[in-house]
């Protein structure tokens, strides 16, 4: 998580002594992202395995541009998802728990052009997690369901590189749903 936010502060910090290209991203613009996560920032550990990889979609807007002369703040919604099951054997019988979990969030993002057709942004995520988890195995549920939540703040970089004026492949490196999203992005 350190090295995440250090990276993504020298990025900004290291801004004005880019060349910068042509925006990709402008105000007014109308972006959906859809990925699939890599690395949960949920679980981890040799007994968790995925039920549903982490998946997300998002949708931002360019609200406001001609920060330090080429930058565009964006905002919008952020949707995530990941299930997973941990399981264990004893004397023959196998049991476990189920968890899923569900990020609602808005996020804001700063995009600064650096290369051009690639659209590199930062920004951060705030939502909430939708958690629950439930019991299994041979002996019954031997366990109530439970559900709770908590407070997601979501620091992130990425890029979109666009093949085309209106579809671009993505990637984004930060703490949502997952620590890598790779995808596409399609442009409305």
């Amino acid at each position: 998580m350190k090295k995440i936010l250090t990276i993504f502060l020298l990025s900004i910090f290291s801004l004005p002594f880019v060349s910068a290209q042509d925006n990709v991203f402008l105000v007014g613009d109308k972006v959906v992202n859809l990925g699939i996560g890599l690395g949960s920032t949920l679980y981890s550990g040799s007994y968790y395995k995925s039920s549903v990889p982490p998946v997300s979609i998002s949708f931002e807007k360019g609200i406001l541009d001609g920060i330090l002369e080429k930058g565009v703040v964006g905002v919008g919604g952020y949707l995530g998802y990941a299930s997973y099951k941990s399981e264990y054997a004893f004397f023959g019988d196998t049991y476990g728990w189920k968890y899923s979990n569900l990020i609602i969030g808005a996020r804001g993002s700063f995009h600064y052009p650096l290369v051009d057709k690639l659209d590199t942004y930062g920004g951060l995520i705030l939502g909430f997690n939708i958690a629950s988890s439930k019991g299994y195995g041979d002996y019954g549920t031997y366990s109530d369901p439970y559900s709770g939540g908590g407070l997601v703040f979501s620091p992130y970089v990425g890029g979109r590189y666009f093949f085309s004026e209106k579809f671009a492949a993505m990637a984004e490196l930060g703490y949502g749903i997952s620590y890598l999203n790779i995808g596409i992005s399609i442009k409305l």
